[in-house]
């Protein structure tokens, strides 16, 4: 079956598999380096996991360029990776700022705590990633139409045709 043969929806489908996987070894990469730096530095929590959503960031766009849209326009690479992290910056501020909220707004700066709203910061920025990526940075290609020649197409006349005459018997 050819890529072009099957519906909107199956295609979504494919694409949001497709960013869900690479999602979730960000995600991986994401809770590991955070939970190691709570853990080994005294790093404040909302810094490390700065620096956590920034590694995965990285590891997200060699799996969203070259996996989930390998498949989409790759000609203006510069403005791709501009408006990816742009929008990655926006997703980091939504993701850090529910783990904010939650330590400095609450006090709720367990471990537990802190993985439970990072992961509800995580939620929340992916949906909006999810989003933004699939309309601003991974745009699809035009869809590839057959080209007729113009001469297969006569030109309207630039006056009404005169009616033929009925008779009447």
């Amino acid at each position: 079956m050819e890529r072009g043969s099957e519906g909107p929806f199956k295609r979504l489908a494919r694409e949001v598999a497709k960013f869900g996987a690479v999602g979730v070894v960000g995600t991986v990469v994401n809770f590991a380096v955070s939970n190691l730096l709570w853990h080994l530095t005294s790093l404040q929590a909302v810094r490390a996991n700065v620096i956590a959503t920034i590694v995965a960031i990285g590891c997200n766009y060699v799996g969203f360029r070259y996996f989930t849209y390998r498949d989409r326009d790759k000609s203006a690479r510069t403005k791709e990776l501009t408006l990816f992290l742009a929008f990655s910056l926006v997703g980091l501020v939504i993701e850090n700022g529910v783990l904010f909220a939650a330590i400095y707004g609450f006090g709720w700066d367990s471990s537990l705590q802190r993985n439970v709203f990072k992961v509800l910061g995580i939620g929340i920025a992916t949906l909006f990633r999810f989003w933004s990526y699939r309309s601003w940075v991974f745009k699809a290609l035009p869809a590839e139409e057959p080209v007729v020649e113009a001469e297969a197409f006569p030109k309207p006349p630039s006056e009404p045709l005169p009616r033929p005459k009925q008779r009447v018997s």
